[in-house]
Formats: C-alpha cells, sequence, structure tokens
C-alpha cells in the first residue's frame, strides 16, 4: 500500500514539474498575460480536466511559478554570499548583486514575471511573500555583520521621514539603525532598476561594457547605504560623499 502511495506522489511531482516547465516555455512565447491552464494541457497532451487536479486555475499556477523564481532567485543570492563569506561587506554586497544581474540575464522571462509588468487580473498572495524575501535578507545580513563589526555610515535622513523610516525599521531588520533601513530598501529598489534596464534592452546603444558599468554602479550603491570602510584593516575617518557621521555598533 505505501509502495503504491509513493509511487503515486513521484508520478505528481513529475507531472506538476512537467506543468511548470511547459509554462515556462509558454511565459517566454506568449507572456504572463496570455498564460492558458487549457494551452498548457494540450501542449502536454493532458486532457484538460486532468490538469485542474494539478492546479485549480491560472493564478494557482502563475503563483507557484512566481514562488519559483523568487526561490531561485534567492538561491542564487544566498549561494553568492556564502563564496564570499571570507571577503569583506563591500565585496560581498558587490558579489551578490552580480549574481542577481547573472541570474536576471540568465532568466529573463522569469524575471519579468517576479520584476516587470503585472499580470492583469491577478493579485499575488502571502504565500509568495517569504520567496520575495530571500534576497533582500541576505543584502540586510551584509549590513548586520557590517553593523556588527567595524561599523556603518549612517546615511543622512531627512527629518519627515524619520517616522516612517522609524516603522520600516521596526518591521524590516529592527537591529539597524532607521536612517540605513530606509536607504537599503530605495538602494534595492535601484539595483533592480539597474538590472531590469538590461533585461529589458534599455541600455542598448548606450552602455557597451555593462559588466563594469554594472560593478562601479553597484558599489556606488554599496557607499550610499552605509558600507564604505575598506576590506581589511583599520576604519577610521572614512567617510563616503552624501553619508553622514560614522557610527559604530551599538
Amino acid at each position: 500500500m505505501s509502495s503504491t502511495h509513493g509511487a503515486r506522489a513521484r508520478a505528481r511531482i513529475e507531472v506538476t514539474a512537467a506543468i511548470k516547465e511547459e509554462a515556462r516555455r509558454q511565459l517566454a512565447d506568449e507572456g504572463a498575460a496570455k498564460l492558458s491552464l487549457r494551452a498548457v494541457a494540450r501542449e502536454l497532451g493532458m486532457a484538460s480536466s486532468a490538469i485542474y487536479r494539478y492546479f485549480p486555475n491560472r493564478d494557482d499556477l502563475l503563483t507557484a511559478l512566481i514562488i519559483d523564481a523568487y526561490d531561485s532567485i534567492g538561491e542564487a543570492a544566498e549561494a553568492a554570499r556564502d563564496a564570499a563569506a571570507d571577503a569583506g561587506p563591500i565585496e560581498r554586497w558587490t558579489t551578490v548583486c552580480e549574481r542577481l544581474r547573472g541570474w536576471a540575464l540568465e532568466h529573463p522571462h522569469e524575471y519579468a514575471l517576479i520584476y516587470g509588468t503585472p499580470v492583469p487580473g491577478y493579485t499575488a498572495p502571502a504565500t509568495t511573500v517569504p520567496p520575495a524575501a530571500r534576497g533582500a535578507m541576505v543584502a540586510i545580513g551584509i549590513l548586520r555583520d557590517a553593523h556588527q563589526g567595524l561599523g556603518l555610515a549612517r546615511p543622512v535622513l531627512p527629518d519627515e521621514l524619520r517616522p516612517e523610516a522609524v516603522r520600516m525599521a521596526a518591521t524590516v531588520a529592527p537591529d539597524l539603525p532607521p536612517e540605513v533601513v530606509a536607504t537599503m530598501l530605495a538602494t534595492w529598489a535601484q539595483l533592480f532598476g539597474l538590472i531590469g534596464f538590461e533585461v529589458f534592452g534599455q541600455f542598448n546603444r548606450v552602455v557597451e561594457d555593462r559588466d563594469i558599468f554594472f560593478r562601479h554602479a553597484v558599489r556606488q550603491l554599496a557607499h550610499t547605504v552605509g558600507l564604505v570602510y575598506p576590506q581589511q584593516g583599520p576604519a577610521a575617518g572614512r567617510t563616503a560623499p552624501g553619508v553622514g557621521v560614522i557610527t559604530t555598533p551599538g
């Protein structure tokens, strides 16, 4: 009995994977707005009624694809962080950002699904939030390590933004200064703006050496968010343009 149950479970996993793979192919050909369960079933040689036992509707399939994409880019960020574990915070930040860019260029249609134009009529459920946060948590971890080590430069924060920054910090990273959290969220959006411009062709005939351009840009973003110290050695007296007083942990 258990053997039969195990075979059925494996078969379900295999069919689910095949459905998602065909759906990704259709995303590349037609875009998310035209994704159709019936079309996926037809391409796989399934009865239309059969596919609904795996995904009751199109939105369920889209959610599965979105979660997979967020998990994939999150895993890429985590692997890059781990590979640079012995480096300083600026180098780890740069390594993670470059891997995020690499993932996006390798998976442009999945990138478009999670960071491109919203799919008409689709509202992402709460189950997408933890996977979506994985990459950001890697970046926050780098800032946390820097804050607990050499320290961070505290970005300038307008008085009118402070209440919102305090609220965001309490939600996202209560152990980091509100100035850092607010700037981190803005910087994270700028990072994906850089990546999106490249993925969607906005740099065509404008930026030629994109590797060097991107590396320079993300290092500037690192300075903006407060990562201004050298990779090794004392942290005395180092500041970056546009940031305020150096702060140390505590």
